[in-house]
């Protein structure tokens, strides 16, 4: 059977990430994709070094001019975000996914791609596939873990398996950017807990859905102001409320804490003579967020429909009512601009998942800030939000944030050739994402780092979409910067 990417330029590139597309890799279950770099390596004869969370790193000597230069990183993350479509059968755990190409762009059907971070690690490989001759610096390949997660594999990154101080991270999404600095973040695991009673038997049973919004990645893309499909359901449950008697049994909606929820499902009890007031209040709710969002997400759906489904419990009016209040209440989007930077999202906050976990109501919230005094700010509020209705909100550690260095030395060389390849000055900027450069900045001193990559779109969504044609230019780049690097 012919390949979906056969023909396209960087064949080496390509080949590559299309062998990863065969090998599940969802975060914090990576050892299938583990296993194979180990075998490709070890084929290679090629040294690795591993930690002890999983973290692997490939080494390369210099070769052709380079052999004597300085070490140089190339970094990427393994793993990738699993998002899948509501009539999607696929299973991430063990199906290859089904690739397709797109008016030039490269996708997956009805699934996350996982060019996000397939690409860098594709080619972190094809670099060490190149022949003995090609000149390049000596190169330590670093794979980690479970970064989609919250930056696990580098929070333990045992920063004694790399030698270099030089690091290029492939794990930037635009072509024509140099990204020099990202957010740092934390997620508030939110326990509400409820109370359950027996259903009214005199009710009458209904589904109401949220669906079909883009969602997308919760921090690159959050400055879109997209639709969120929690916001969405718990503003049409609140309405509810308020003119008709109804009992929630269950509500649910988002994913991963790092993806804006595209989807959500209340299953609702509503009494007979509520029904004409409940239908009303949807399609008053479902009218006015088609008026503020319908520009920006043209295909999100509101179903309110009878359903089979009788469950036997359902909330209590008081438990209802405070999990619609904590939702309503919550943050959700951009809540700061950069004073410094135009254009560049400060602090942010992704109302991520609700859904029952045992005898309580669990919520996710992402926030992010490339301030960290901002950070724990923002997460303290949420706090006080959530003990205003009677929950707990855990919080880990957060992660840190990466300042800019304007006096790099890589980001000099990398800007030097980024512009001969572009015509023009390559756009150097921060990001309000959370990229590992920042945590493997602190766990190993002195390193100098910028990140870079092909276009991708839709990152964390069944939209995930690589464009062909920047994979070459990126390819291309890369191999000039170290080139240059391997002079040094």
């Amino acid at each position: 059977m012919t390949s979906v990417v056969e023909g396209l330029k960087p064949e080496i590139i390509w080949k590559h990430f299309e062998t990863l597309t065969k090998i599940p890799r969802p975060s914090k279950h990576e050892g299938k994709i583990l296993a194979y770099i180990k075998k490709f390596a070890n084929e290679r004869h090629f040294e690795i070094r591993e930690d002890a969370t999983g973290n692997i790193v490939v080494l390369r000597p210099g070769s052709g001019s380079g052999k004597n230069a300085p070490t140089i990183i190339i970094q990427s993350h393994v793993d990738m975000v699993c998002e899948k479509n509501r009539d999607s059968q696929h299973d991430f755990m063990n199906d290859p996914l089904k690739l397709y190409i797109d008016n030039g762009w490269l996708k997956a059907d009805g699934t996350t791609l996982g060019a996000d971070n397939g690409i860098g690690v594709a080619a972190a490989m094809a670099l060490l596939d190149l022949p003995e001759n090609t000149p390049l610096p000596p190169l330590e390949c670093l794979f980690t873990v479970d970064e989609e997660t919250g930056l696990t594999g580098a929070f333990a990154l045992n920063g004694e398996i790399l030698k270099g101080r030089t690091m290029l991270n492939l794990d930037t999404e635009d072509w024509g950017e140099i990204c020099i600095g990202c957010a740092g973040g934390g997620d508030s695991s939110i326990n509400l807990p409820v109370n359950y009673v027996e259903a009214p038997a005199d009710y009458l049973s209904f589904q109401l859905s949220v669906e079909g919004l883009k969602g997308g990645h919760s921090g690159v893309d959050i400055h879109e102001e997209r639709g969120n499909a929690i916001v969405f359901i718990s503003s049409i449950i609140d309405d509810i409320l308020e003119h008709a008697k109804i009992s929630i049994t269950s509500l649910e909606g988002g994913d991963k804490h790092n993806a804006i929820p595209r989807e959500a499902f209340a299953q609702l009890y509503i009494h007979p003579e509520s029904v004409s007031d409940a239908q009303n209040s949807v399609a008053n709710i479902a009218r006015a967020l088609k008026n503020e969002f319908g520009t920006m997400e043209p295909n999100f759906d509101i179903k309110f429909t009878g359903s089979s489904e009788l469950p036997d419990k359902c909330l209590s009016d008081s438990s209802q009512m405070e999990l619609i209040g904590l939702l309503r209440t919550l943050p959700h989007g951009v809540l700061k601009y950069s004073h410094d930077v135009q254009g560049l999202v400060e602090t942010s906050n992704n109302l991520a998942s609700v859904k029952k976990i045992h005898d309580k109501i669990n919520i996710v919230c992402s926030t992010r800030s490339s301030i960290s005094e901002a950070l724990e700010s923002q997460r303290k509020r949420i706090r006080i939000m959530s003990e205003a209705f009677g929950a707990v909100a855990e919080q880990d550690e957060a992660y840190p944030g990466w300042a800019p260095n304007i006096n790099s030395p890589v980001l000099e060389t990398t800007t030097k050739i980024y512009t001969e390849l572009l015509g023009k000055d390559p756009h150097i900027c921060a990001i309000h994402a959370g990229l590992e450069c920042g945590v493997i900045g602190e766990k190993v001193k002195g390193m100098d780092m910028v990140s870079f990559g092909p276009t991708i779109k839709g990152p964390h969504s069944p939209d995930e979409r690589v464009e062909i044609s920047s994979v070459d230019k990126f390819w291309d780049l890369l191999l000039k910067i170290l080139n240059e690097l391997s002079k040094k």
